[in-house]
């Protein structure tokens, strides 16, 4: 399967990230935990240069606790201030304000001497779509300031949010890139959800899936579904379907069926906490 998706309206948001680029203090850059490194988008370090940075380790209750620690030693090597966060729940959202300060600490003493006082840092949020910036805007914001949706694309356009006296954000929408160098990156954003489904082959990305979870975390498929993991994917999907009564007319498998529950329970940590990929790789 090729992975690719990138719609009309992507290369507008670029456009506009470039022209608001100039406005903003600081970038906060949110990745989903499960895929650190194929959750950010290239363009965004380019765009960004000079700015002040923060990488914010989102949907981390879904990730492995070992790996979170990894990719936070990781981003912070590279100069960025690094939070580990769950929007939907609000985890690690109170630490956020002190270490915006802290990664703008010389804008606001370079403001203090030019006897600027108060001026709220403007803070850029970016990443992927469906990496949960809206429902982190949400949850920073303490109320429903940004859209927000299960699916890729939600957000359009941009929108200046005041948070409070000290802090400003835009929202932008969610850009990938045109083209995935590496297909393995693409196989990770479809496994999360970042690619629209529609477009894809269910059935091959849950295979892919099994292959992966039977090689790094043995037993969490036969917990939740009693199969045996020694098989091959294919007969393990097949063991799924069965297990799960995923039927045609006819008592005849229902693959796809199967294939949706998988990825369904995988998106939603039923699976327990998985890492897609490793700093060291």
């Amino acid at each position: 399967m090729n992975y690719q998706w990138y719609p009309g309206h992507m290369t507008k948001a670029k456009r506009m990230m470039q022209e608001d680029i100039k406005l903003i203090d600081l970038v906060i850059e949110l990745v989903d935990a499960r895929i650190p490194l194929s959750s950010r988008n290239p363009d965004i370090d380019t765009l960004g240069q000079g700015k002040a940075r923060l990488v914010l380790l989102n949907k981390s209750d879904l990730a492995d606790e070992r790996a979170n620690r990894a990719w936070t030693e990781f981003f912070q090597k590279k100069g960025f201030h690094v939070l580990q966060v769950n929007s939907r729940s609000g985890e690690g959202i109170k630490l956020i304000d002190k270490t915006v300060q802290e990664a703008c600490r010389e804008k606001i003493e370079r403001d203090r001497r030019r006897g600027i006082k108060n001026r709220p840092v403007r803070a850029m949020v970016v990443g992927i779509p469906n990496v949960g910036k809206s429902t982190f805007i949400n949850s920073y914001a303490g109320r429903a300031a940004a859209k927000t949706g299960n699916r890729p694309g939600v957000t359009k356009g941009k929108q200046w949010i005041r948070l409070n006296k000290n802090v400003e954000l835009l929202d932008t929408p969610g850009i990938l890139w045109p083209k995935f160098e590496d297909q393995a990156v693409g196989m990770r954003l479809a496994m999360i959800g970042s690619i629209n489904d529609e477009i894809l082959n269910i059935e091959e990305l849950s295979l892919e899936l099994i292959r992966f979870l039977c090689d790094n975390y043995g037993g969490a498929l036969n917990e939740r579904y009693r199969c045996e993991e020694q098989e091959e994917p294919l007969q393990i999907l097949t063991q799924i379907a069965k297990n799960r009564g995923c039927l045609l007319k006819g008592q005849e498998l229902d693959y796809a069926k199967a294939a949706g529950i998988l990825m369904d329970d995988f998106r939603s940590g039923k699976l327990g906490r998985v890492t897609l990929e490793q700093p060291e790789e």
